[in-house]
């Protein structure tokens, strides 16, 4: 029976895969083999001995301490892409809210209650201060090809827009799932120097900390407009502030307001609601459950945050998973001791991923939990599971 503890409201889709025979799932535990979170914040928590892995429901790790987990040999897991659609379409809004004036339009003809029979005539009097153009024909520049990026890419392109991308670090899947009308940028700076409208779904890094800041203002093309739905941290507010005081900028968009953004005219603030919706909770929730189940269940690794991608097609009934420090021999320790207890390796993978390593290996025969402790006694090693046959075997849908 394995124990999860949920620490924020989890959708009930999510965890409906939790098979009740195998699984006890409430948010009072005492010794959880796992987390399931969405915000709450972990940092000042102290992590049970127990725990085996904490999944969020959510593509941002920033609640948890990954590095202190990583130490400990837990598994950390987040879901990207599972809510790429709902912030796929709060950016596509974002980009109409932007162009039209539609929030300043809406806030003006409020401000006309009182004028009774005069509110007909005053809107169609004043609408023309809120004109604004198409976004039909006009170029879009997106900055980060995941999951989101690649969904906002396609759908511009679908609009009728020219869409042009920049992602140095693009994966191979999202080069498939990308539509063959997105063009590449040959830089960042000439992506900002020549799009109407700049979307940013960069991952928050030392790199990209401030991506946009008054060089990059500068660069851009006279009248833009940006849009942020990815890391606050991304943009350098001051300095947008300054563009667009300066008609650098016609408007900027995000959903990560602060007392200086919320003043501005130009500043479309809106809450950080890009994965507020039921089917995007649902979603991740749903995901998080299916990698605690394949991790838990079968030691199997996906979307890990501080762990390599590690899966092996289960070929015996017995199980064992190992978490190391990357470095020389251990492989080679691990399978000296295997051999001296006389037990064969039916199959065997290896990962690492910057300093740690993942081993999944199947063998011929049951494993005594002296085994476990004399392969967790070899240096370097930080965890090691023996997975019991019934648990190893099971189907995860």
């Amino acid at each position: 029976m394995f124990a999860i503890q949920t620490l924020n409201k989890i959708s009930d889709k999510g965890l409906a895969l939790f098979p009740r025979d195998r699984y006890e799932v409430a948010p009072d535990l005492g010794a959880p083999d796992a987390l399931l979170v969405r915000s709450q914040n972990l940092h000042a928590v102290t992590l049970p001995p127990s725990l085996k892995a904490i999944a969020r429901a959510g593509a941002g790790v920033n609640n948890i301490p990954v590095e202190a987990c990583s130490e400990r040999g837990v598994v950390v897991f987040n879901t990207p892409g599972a809510n790429a659609n709902s912030v796929k379409e709060l950016v596509i809004a974002g980009m109409l809210l932007a162009s039209r004036r539609i929030v300043q339009g809406i806030a003006w003809a409020r401000s006309l209650a009182g004028n009774g029979a005069e509110v007909s005539a005053l809107v169609e009097k004043g609408k023309k201060q809120f004109a604004g153009p198409e976004i039909m024909g006009k170029k879009l520049g997106v900055v980060g090809l995941g999951a989101i990026g690649v969904a906002v890419a396609n759908d511009a392109s679908a609009l009728g827009m020219e869409v042009v991308g920049y992602d140095p670090f693009i994966s191979v899947d999202s080069a498939w799932g990308l539509s063959r009308d997105v063009r590449r940028a040959a830089s960042l700076e000439a992506l900002l120097a020549e799009c109407d409208y700049v979307t940013l779904h960069a991952p928050l890094t030392d790199e990209t900390r401030t991506l946009i800041n008054d060089r990059a203002c500068a660069l851009m093309k006279p009248g833009a407009r940006l849009l942020n739905f990815a890391r606050g941290e991304l943009v350098d507010n001051a300095a947008v502030l300054r563009a667009l005081d300066a008609g650098r900028l016609a408007a900027y968009v995000t959903d990560f307001p602060d007392a200086d953004l919320i003043r501005h005219d130009r500043v479309v603030a809106v809450p950080h609601l890009g994965a507020s919706t039921p089917e995007a909770e649902d979603n991740c929730a749903m995901m998080a459950t299916r990698q605690l189940r394949a991790f838990l269940e079968q030691g199997n690794i996906t979307h890990s945050v501080n762990f390599p991608a590690c899966q092996l097609e289960q070929s015996t009934g017995h199980r064992i998973v190992i978490a190391n420090k990357n470095v020389p021999n251990m492989v080679g320790q691990v399978t000296t001791i295997l051999a001296s207890r006389g037990i064969n390796i039916a199959d065997m993978i290896n990962r690492g991923r910057e300093g740690l390593a993942y081993n999944i290996i199947d063998v011929d025969s049951p494993v005594a939990d002296d085994l476990v402790a004399q392969l967790r006694g070899i240096e370097g090693v930080i965890m090691v599971r023996s997975l019991l046959p019934e648990a190893a075997l099971a189907p995860v849908g």
